[in-house]
């Protein structure tokens, strides 16, 4: 039998989410998907996205929200809030970014998929369970960690989310559960305003949120040691069987709404520090609003989670940032941060 190879998901649907002249635009996705095409797509097998079902979107959101999301894009579209809006067409796109989430997870957990990017919008980790905001409608890795959890039996997932703003609507969703371990690195002070690094996690998921904030102006150096030294030391000891990445590329230096100096090769390093826990492991992409800074560093992620050859970053003294964390979460996981 021949090798899995890694999967790209797409669909034309994430073309037809008309936001105007808004950051989260289609434009994204074209930049992506020219820069890949110039590369042969990187080896990847483009898989397109099929439509999340009620029972998918209902593990994480109550029909009510599903329904509004719905009725607002056949109504000819709207806006949930100053930056949410929605054209006719967004329902369709959201159902395909939950949807090919799902069916990312679906090929990673039969071994059919090698590794796999899922590069469709709009975005997802901002949706609460009952609110549209920062862009976002369902919450596309949060349905696909409850997808892998209720139709595959998985016990344990690590979401991993380094796009630059916090994944509230991800830390809500599972803020009291421990089938999945949270973790969020994102510049404080940033929009939502969300994820202290004093949030755990509540009740049955207490010390399964690991909200990691950075100031602005954090480059590498501190985002790839939060990855080593808090984020894998946890999670060698959780021993998650499935890893989701929210894969935004708005820490990129170049990007216009956050404040940060990651590279491509940044992400890169911290993709290849995450497959590195031997599991199946899967991004979703999020932000990223320079489209030049986003194809690229799309492309370096792929790369970095498909080619096993690749060898791991140097280990980097931890900063400030680092030990602070660690000694913030050393109460909830002291065998592994102390």
């Amino acid at each position: 039998m021949a090798a899995p190879q890694p999967i790209y998901i797409h669909h034309p649907a994430s073309l037809e989410h008309d936001t105007g002249a808004h950051p989260e635009r289609a434009a994204r996705i074209e930049a992506i998907e020219a820069y890949l095409g110039e590369r042969d797509w990187l080896g990847y097998r483009r898989v397109e996205a099929p439509r999340a079902s009620e029972e998918q979107l209902l593990a994480v959101h109550p029909g009510s929200h599903i329904a509004a999301v719905r009725s607002l894009s056949e109504r000819g579209g709207g806006h949930f809030d100053p930056d949410t809006v929605l054209s006719p067409a967004s329902y369709e796109a959201a159902l395909r970014g939950a949807g090919g989430a799902c069916a990312m997870v679906d090929e990673l957990l039969a071994g059919t998929g090698a590794t796999g990017f899922c590069a469709l919008r709009p975005p997802g980790h901002h949706a609460e369970p009952a609110i549209a905001m920062g862009f976002c409608l369902f919450n596309s890795v949060a349905v696909a960690a409850a997808h892998a959890i209720e139709r595959h039996g998985l016990e344990r997932v690590l979401i991993l989310d380094w796009d630059v703003h916090h994944g509230n609507g991800t830390n809500a969703v599972f803020h009291e559960r421990a089938d999945v371990l949270f973790a969020s690195i994102h510049q404080s002070p940033l929009y939502p305003g969300s994820g202290p690094l004093s949030d755990g996690g509540a009740g049955a998921g207490r010390g399964f949120s690991l909200n990691l904030p950075v100031p602005p102006g954090s480059g590498e150096t501190t985002w790839v040691g939060l990855v080593e030294h808090v984020v894998l030391p946890v999670a060698r000891s959780y021993a998650p069987q499935l890893v989701l990445i929210s894969a935004g590329f708005d820490g990129h230096r170049d990007d216009p709404l956050a404040d940060c100096l990651l590279e491509e090769s940044s992400f890169a390093a911290m993709a290849r520090l995450v497959r590195g826990l031997g599991v199946p492991v899967g991004a979703v992409l999020e932000g990223g609003y320079d489209v030049g800074a986003l194809a690229r560093s799309v492309a370096a992620t792929m790369v970095a989670l498909a080619d096993p050859g690749q060898e791991d970053p140097p280990s980097a003294e931890p900063d400030g940032v680092v030990v602070a964390a660690r000694s913030a979460l050393s109460g909830y996981w002291p065998a592994e941060l102390t």
